[in-house]
C-alpha cells in the first residue's frame, strides 16, 4: 500500500501518478519496436539503386529519439531491430543462389553490432550534446563490423549510400568514417532539434543550450560538406588515358557460371574483337589499354594453351594491353584470384593476387565445423583461395592503374594502399553473375563512386555481367552498361597523382572518432556512478 504524504498545512496531497497497466506497457513496447524496425528500413531505402540518400537523416533522427533516455538493455533491443530493418533487405542478395540460411545468418550477425551501438547510444543520450557522442558510436560500430569476424564485412557503411548526396565531398577529408559520421550527426541533430521544438510548444520554455547544440549538429556537417567541395577535382595532373572496359556477359547467371568457364572467356574475347571493329570504323577512340573483369578467364592461361591463345589473340586484335581476371594455381599448389597484365607483344608481364578474399565465397573459415551444418554449401568451395600480400599497380601503356578486385573495394585500407603505391586511376574488376539482377551490383557501384572522391581518382569498373562503368574523380558516373548484356565502354579519363587528406591521413580519422565514442561512454559511465551514489541511503 502506498501512503500519500500530506503537505505541512495538513491538507491532503495529490496521489502519486498511477503506474501504466500491463496492456499500456505492452502497447508502448510494440510502438517502440515497430518504430525501430521502420527506421532501419528507412535507412535501407536511402541506399542505391534508389537516389534517396537524404532518407538517412530521418532514419537516424528516429533512432535517436527512440533511444533517448533509455537503459542499455532497451537500447540493445531497439538497436537490434533497427539493424535488422536495415540489413535484412540490404543483404538479401546474399541468398539469391544459396537460399535464406546464409543471408539470415549474415544479417543477424551484422545486426548484433548495431544492437551494441543502440545499447551504448541509449547511455550517452543523457549527456549534453548527445548527437555528437551517438554519431561517434555509430562510426565505432561500423569500424568493428569492418574488422570482425573473419576480417570483417564493411557492406552497409552509411557512406556507401551517399554517392549522390551533398555530404559526398567529406570523403576526400577523412574517407568513409568521416562521411558516415557526418550523416549520422546531422540525422541525430535533426531529431534532437525536433524534440526541443516540441518541448517548447508543450511547455512554453526553450532550452537554449540544448537547442543550440542540436542546430550545430544539424548544420556543421552541411557546412563541412560545402567547405570540402574545393577538394574534389577531376583536373588531369598527369595527362589523360583512354580506357576501355569490356563486359563479355555470361551464358547463364547463378553459381554454375564456373561450369561455363571457357564460354565466359570466349565471350570477353568476342566483345573485345567487336570493340576492335568499332575502333577500326572510327566509332570510338583507340584505347590505351583494356580492362577485363574478375573471373573473365577462370581457365588458367599459364597452364592451358587454349586459354592463353584466346587472350593473346584478343590483345593482338585490340592492339593494347589487357588486364585479365584469372583463376591461377601457383607452382606451390595455392589457388589465387589474380589479375594478369597481358601485353600484345610480350604476353603476361605482371600479376596481382587479390589480398582480401571473401569468407564463405572464396574460402570457408572453420571448414570442419561448418561442414557439420551444411556439407553441400562447403562443397561449393572445394579449394580455398590464398591471399596476396602486396598492392597491385599495373603499368598500362604508361598509366599507373591500381587494382581493387571486387570485394576489396568495400575495405578502406585495400583501396588506400593501392593509391599510396602510386595508382593514377583505379580499376575495380568484379564478377556479380552469382547475384542475378539483385541490388548488389548497384551497391557495389556506389562504393566505387565514393572511392573516386575519397582518393580523387578516376575509377573503371569492369564486371562480367554488369553493371560496368567509368567514373570520374569527382564521383560522376560518365558511362555505364546494363545488366546481363555484352557491351564495352571507351572513355578518356584524367590521371592524377596528388593525394587527398583522406589518402594521407589513412585510418587516423576513424581512430579519432572511435576515441571520441569511448570518451562519451566514459563520461556516461561516470555520471551513472554518481547518480547511484547520490540515490543510495547514507551508511
Amino acid at each position: 500500500m502506498t501512503a500519500t504524504i500530506a503537505p505541512a498545512d495538513g491538507t491532503p496531497g495529490p496521489p502519486p501518478p498511477a503506474r501504466p497497466g500491463r496492456a499500456a506497457r505492452l502497447l508502448r513496447a510494440l510502438y517502440l519496436a515497430v518504430g525501430a524496425g521502420l527506421a532501419g528500413v528507412l535507412l535501407y531505402v536511402s541506399f542505391p539503386p534508389r537516389v534517396l540518400w537524404w532518407l538517412a537523416l530521418p532514419a537516424f533522427a528516429a533512432l535517436g529519439l527512440l533511444l533517448r533516455g533509455r537503459g542499455f538493455k532497451a537500447g540493445l533491443g531497439l538497436g537490434a531491430l533497427f539493424g535488422l530493418g536495415f540489413l535484412l533487405p540490404l543483404l538479401v542478395w546474399t541468398g539469391v543462389e544459396v537460399g535464406p540460411g546464409p543471408w539470415l545468418a549474415l544479417a543477424v550477425a551484422e545486426a548484433f553490432f548495431v544492437a551494441l551501438v543502440g545499447g551504448f547510444t541509449a547511455l550517452v543520450t543523457r549527456l549534453p550534446g548527445w548527437p555528437l557522442w551517438a554519431a561517434a558510436l555509430w562510426t565505432a560500430g561500423e569500424a568493428a563490423r569492418a574488422r570482425v569476424p573473419f576480417g570483417g564485412f564493411p557492406w552497409g557503411k552509411v557512406a556507401f549510400g551517399q554517392a549522390e548526396g551533398i555530404f559526398l565531398p567529406l570523403a576526400a577529408v577523412g574517407g568513409t568514417p568521416v562521411l558516415g559520421f557526418a550523416v549520422a550527426l546531422c540525422g541525430f541533430g535533426l531529431g534532437e532539434l525536433g524534440r526541443q521544438l516540441y518541448l517548447r510548444r508543450r511547455t512554453g520554455t526553450l532550452r537554449r543550450a540544448a537547442t543550440a547544440g542540436a542546430v550545430a549538429a544539424l548544420l556543421l556537417p552541411l557546412a563541412g560538406a560545402l567547405a570540402a567541395r574545393p577538394l574534389v577535382s577531376d583536373r588531369a595532373e598527369n595527362g589523360t588515358a583512354t580506357v576501355a572496359v569490356v563486359q563479355g556477359n555470361v551464358p547463364r547467371m547463378g553459381l554454375d557460371f564456373n561450369a561455363q568457364r571457357r564460354a565466359v572467356l570466349d565471350y570477353h574475347a568476342r566483345e573485345t574483337a567487336r570493340l576492335a571493329e568499332r575502333v577500326a570504323k572510327g566509332e570510338v577512340a583507340q584505347p590505351d589499354f583494356v580492362l577485363w573483369p574478375e573471373n573473365s578467364s577462370d581457365i588458367d592461361p599459364f597452364t592451358n594453351d587454349d586459354a592463353r591463345s584466346v587472350i593473346e589473340q584478343a590483345a593482338t586484335t585490340i592492339k593494347a594491353p589487357i588486364s585479365v581476371g584469372g583463376v591461377v594455381q601457383a607452382e606451390n599448389g595455392k589457388l589465387y584470384n589474380q589479375q594478369i597484365l597481358w601485353d600484345p607483344d610480350k604476353g603476361p608481364v605482371d600479376t596481382y593476387d587479390k589480398r582480401i578474399i571473401q569468407p564463405f565465397g572464396e574460402y570457408i573459415p572453420l571448414r570442419s565445423l561448418i561442414s557439420v551444418f551444411s556439407q553441400g554449401y562447403v562443397d561449393m568451395v572445394r579449394t580455398d583461395f590464398s591471399r596476396g600480400t602486396d598492392p597491385g599497380v599495373f603499368d598500362l601503356a604508361g598509366s599507373k592503374v591500381g587494382i581493387a578486385t571486387c570485394y576489396e573495394a568495400a575495405f578502406d585500407g585495400a583501396v588506400r594502399d593501392t593509391v599510396r603505391a602510386g595508382a593514377q586511376l583505379l580499376s575495380v574488376p568484379s564478377n556479380n553473375a552469382t547475384f542475378g539482377f539483385s541490388e548488389m551490383t548497384y551497391q557495389q557501384l556506389a562504393m566505387s563512386r565514393v572511392r573516386a572522391v575519397e582518393h580523387s581518382r578516376a575509377v573503371a569498373v569492369p564486371v562480367t555481367s554488369g553493371v560496368s562503368a567509368v567514373i570520374r574523380p569527382d564521383g560522376e558516373l560518365v558511362q555505364r552498361t546494363g545488366m546481363f548484356e555484352p557491351a564495352s565502354l571507351v572513355a578518356e579519363v584524367p590521371l592524377r597523382s596528388s593525394q587527398t587528406w583522406a589518402t594521407r591521413l589513412g585510418a587516423l580519422p576513424e581512430a579519432a572518432l572511435v576515441a571520441l565514442a569511448a570518451a562519451g561512454l566514459g563520461w556516461a559511465a561516470t555520471g551513472a556512478v554518481r547518480r547511484r551514489r547520490a540515490a543510495a541511503p547514507d551508511a
